[in-house]
Formats: C-alpha cells, structure tokens, sequence
C-alpha cells in the first residue's frame, strides 16, 4: 500500500511539467493532453487534469482559444503562453538537475 501511495505522489509531482512539455508544440483539447499522457504511461483523469490546467492558465502558464467542432459544442484548446515557455525551459533545467542527482545517488549496480 506504501509504494502504490509514493507512487502516485511522484507522478502527481511531475504531472504539471509532462502536462506542460505535451503543450509545448501545440494547442491541444483535454481528451488529446489525456491521450498524450496515456502514450508514456503516464495515467491522469479529467478530475486531475482540469483543476491543474485552471491553476497553470491563472498562473499565465497556459491561455486557450475556443474551437468549432463538426461532432457537438465548442471546444476548449489549451496552449503554452509566453510566460509558460519561460517557465517550461526553468522546468527543464530543474528536472535535469533533479534526474542528474538521483541518478548520482542511485549508483546501484
């Protein structure tokens, strides 16, 4: 029970910046960030996604646009702002200097 509860503190730890890096080359609609997510294994739902997208678009991380769909309402595409590239480059080099040290005190054989 231990190790799935840790588990899922680390993926919700580095959930924001995956969310970020799968917005970094395009907008994309809630169901294509799920599906992204899903490509790495990396697990998510909509009740996790949403609240974590509303935090980074106040933040001014993330803006979107309104787009027609042929197959029923509008819908919402979320995209990278100026601010958000800035902070997803930060990001980067944060978790490179996070994976650098653990890989450093992971010498196991």
């Amino acid at each position: 029970m231990k190790l799935e509860n840790t588990k899922a503190q680390m993926r919700k730890g580095v959930l924001e910046y995956c969310i970020m890096l799968v917005l970094e080359n395009k907008p994309l609609y809630v169901s294509d960030i799920i599906q992204s997510l899903e490509k790495s294994k990396m697990i998510v739902v909509e009740g996790t996604l949403y609240p974590m997208l509303n935090r980074l678009k106040n933040e001014g991380y993330l803006g979107y646009r309104w787009e027609e769909s042929l197959q029923g309402p509008p819908r919402k595409y979320y995209e990278l702002t100026e601010t958000g590239k800035n902070f997803l480059n930060e990001l980067a080099n944060v978790w490179n200097e996070l994976v650098d040290a653990v890989f450093h005190i992971n010498k196991r054989k």
